[in-house]
């Protein structure tokens, strides 16, 4: 039997989990602050899902995702991202209806076959947001002012963001034979990959990261230099929106996402101290996506990112400090009838709110108050017999060595750990 984990899937560890938690409580921080609210999916949809939503020519779907058949014969994938599945539930829901304005957003795994290397796993963990119902270029702006609120609430400097417009579905499709004409010349110079994409999508070309490509991809021309009059007035209004925020940006006309579905606005948000891989998260528009589901057309747009390149980077990098966490009272035991007593007492203390532990071994009290010391508790109280009988004992704090008699009442106790007294 292989015990073994599995390559790209890793445990996260308690020495570890205290950097996620910081990240996670970020999000759901901000998520109040700007009024979204929670969204939790299902972690396996139907292939179909992601096939129609995302593009059947991306490399997500063409080489990433984990599909497999049920016992019916069904074709299911395990999510490689989450807006198809947020867009889903809200069809499912009925909101298109009944509420077509909704500000969402979803934490939790998602998993796509890739090469692994540091913070990119196969299965990785997603923070994300998704707003339906509205073309107002304040609500890009609101999503983008919304990435950047998190990293600051992060301590993560030098923020900037690239920008860009690839238009409306029209506008993208006579981008794609300006990007064919443009790169036909020299396409047996460029990768297999990229000589795929020219008839399939030349707007992955621009997403290529292979050095022979690059110097191709620099002259190409810039998709919002090629934009229809609605299209460009939007770009321009979220570019006023921004400015109004102070918020930094650089106009990259040959910025494009991964996935087919995004429309107008697409952004990736950086951070210039954090060296040559400097993205933090991405996103943008997706107006046409709930139409690809079958919906009415209702515009929409995100973005995500993960939490595994957040961690690395606010351990490595940033500015951010974990809160030291501390158990409140470590109870020591002599006698066997004493350990009777402590494990009630200790239950009781639980129920009222303390963090607590007790020597699971039956180890001698010398070891029992090494553990005290390891678990960096704040308060020691030894319990033996004659405390158990009398009712009262001497708590110690354990940073200043200070012993004091107290009641082993629970509410005394509690009164006097949290009182400081």
């Amino acid at each position: 039997m292989k015990t073994e984990r599995i390559r790209g899937m890793y445990d996260i560890l308690p020495d570890e989990i205290g950097w996620w938690r910081l990240a996670e409580q970020a999000m759901l921080e901000t998520a109040r602050c700007f009024n979204y609210q929670e969204i939790r999916f299902p972690i396996v949809e139907y292939t179909e899902l992601f096939v129609r939503g995302m593009g059947e020519a991306t490399d997500v779907v063409g080489k990433e995702m984990y599909t497999f058949q049920d016992r019916k014969g069904r074709s299911l994938t395990l999510r490689p991202e989450g807006t198809a599945s947020v867009v889903r539930a809200y069809l499912n829901q009925g909101w298109q209806t009944q509420s077509p304005f909704q500000k969402l957003f979803y934490i939790g795994p998602m998993f796509r076959y890739e090469k692994p290397q540091k913070g990119r796993c196969r299965q990785f963990h997603q923070f994300g947001i998704e707003a339906l119902g509205s073309l107002d270029p304040s609500l890009d702006a609101e999503v983008i002012s919304f990435a950047w609120s998190m990293m600051d609430r992060l301590g993560i400097g030098g923020l900037w963001l690239r920008l860009n417009s690839i238009g409306c579905a029209e506008d993208r499709e006579r981008f794609k034979n300006i990007l064919r004409s443009h790169f036909s010349p020299s396409i047996t110079h460029m990768c297999p990959d990229c000589q795929r994409r020219l008839d399939e999508n030349p707007l992955r070309i621009l997403d290529c990261k292979e050095e022979r490509c690059q110097i191709h991809i620099e002259a190409a021309p810039g998709s919002a230099d090629h934009l229809c009059a609605d299209c460009a007035d939007h770009f321009t209004q979220v570019r006023g929106m921004l400015d109004a925020l102070n918020l930094n940006y650089e106009i990259d006309s040959r910025l494009v996402r991964g996935i087919d579905y995004y429309t107008r606005t697409v952004f990736e948000l950086m951070s210039k101290d954090l060296g040559s891989q400097d993205t933090l998260l991405g996103g943008g528009r997706y107006d046409g996506l709930v139409e690809t589901f079958g919906g009415p057309p209702i515009p929409g747009l995100g973005f995500a990112g993960g939490f595994e390149r957040l961690v690395i980077i606010l351990q490595e990098r940033a500015h951010a400090q974990l809160e030291a966490t501390r158990l409140d009272l470590f109870l020591a035991t002599l006698g066997e009838d004493s350990r009777h007593y402590a494990f009630a007492l200790a239950q009781q203390l639980r129920h009222r709110g303390l963090s607590v532990d007790i020597d699971h071994r039956g180890r001698a009290l010398r070891k029992q108050l090494s553990l005290a010391n390891s678990l960096n508790a704040r308060h020691l109280l030894v319990v033996g017999e004659q405390e158990a009988a009398s009712g009262t004992g001497k708590i110690k704090r354990m940073d200043s060595g200070q012993e004091i008699e107290i009641s082993l009442e629970p509410n005394s106790i509690v009164d006097f750990i949290r009182g400081g007294a």
